[in-house]
């Protein structure tokens, strides 16, 4: 299928596209979302996850027959009038744009927060998560506000987006959600937890053992950092780093710590 972008008032995406799934036939296009973003926020001593829109004022969709999809939005009365008022702009993504987008957001269509590891001078060490599919991309960081400042094409017009990233100290305070705009029902609490198993995350497929005498898939706990007392398996070995799987956020990421900061359980 082929993605189109529609641009309209600011705020009225998510009402636009509850319009297009409730009026239109379905046969006329494939998918309708809004794309967001999470960003972390500290509200009097609290962490709080926040649901923003990635491009405000833009909506997503694919179809088959554009032709046909064009007729389709012209039949909703509302749509009409905002075509008629010049608030209105239909614009084909280019090539490989749809697919970036789809590769850095989850079902919801939200791009989620990446776990970003400093090394104490504000620079970044480790990313696990988005981020990692667009580090060329990276305009700068804002540490303190907890975003990453991300150049991103769309239709052929680069745009600023943030994206979020949780950091160290953020791991070790309760998260919970505030601000969502989105159509999803966010959970009540984000957590962080132990993973019990190998979930394949990419290791050298050779030699899986480390200097320090680790095993990919050693079962370990981690005794030092923002994991400890995590239970995890080493799923991957590189130098003196092991690469385990933490469950964050109701999902399974990746995270690179030093040998030294995990040990092997019986």
């Amino acid at each position: 299928m082929l993605w189109y972008v529609i641009q309209t008032y600011t705020g009225r995406e998510e009402q636009l596209v509850k319009m297009i799934r409730k009026q239109m036939p379905k046969e006329c296009y494939g998918e309708c979302f809004v794309a967001y973003y999470e960003q972390l926020r500290d509200r009097r001593q609290e962490n709080q996850i926040h649901i923003l829109r990635l491009f405000p004022g833009y909506l997503f969709i694919s179809t088959d027959d554009v032709e046909r999809l064009f007729r389709c939005l012209k039949t909703i009365p509302a749509m009409t009038k905002i075509m008629a008022s010049g608030a209105f702009v239909f614009t084909p993504l280019f090539a490989g744009e749809a697919e970036f987008l789809l590769k850095i957001m989850d079902a919801d269509r939200v791009v989620r927060l990446t776990y970003a590891a400093t090394d104490g001078r504000n620079h970044v060490s480790y990313l696990s998560g988005p981020l990692t599919q667009c580090r060329d991309r990276i305009r700068r960081y804002r540490f303190r506000d907890r975003y990453a400042e991300v150049k991103l094409q769309i239709a052929g017009q680069e745009k600023i987006v943030r994206m979020g990233i949780i950091l160290n100290d953020d791991v070790r305070r309760e998260m919970v959600y505030g601000k969502v705009e989105a159509r999803i029902t966010a959970p009540a609490k984000y957590t962080v937890t132990g993973a019990g198993q190998d979930c394949g995350a990419a290791g050298d497929p050779g030699d899986h053992r480390l200097a320090s005498g680790f095993h990919k898939g050693d079962n370990v706990a981690v005794i030092d950092g923002a994991f400890e007392g995590n239970v995890a398996v080493i799923s991957q070995v590189k130098g003196r780093t092991v690469g385990i799987i933490v469950r964050m956020f109701d999902r399974e990421i990746l995270v690179e710590l030093p040998a030294e900061s995990v040990r092997r359980l019986a």
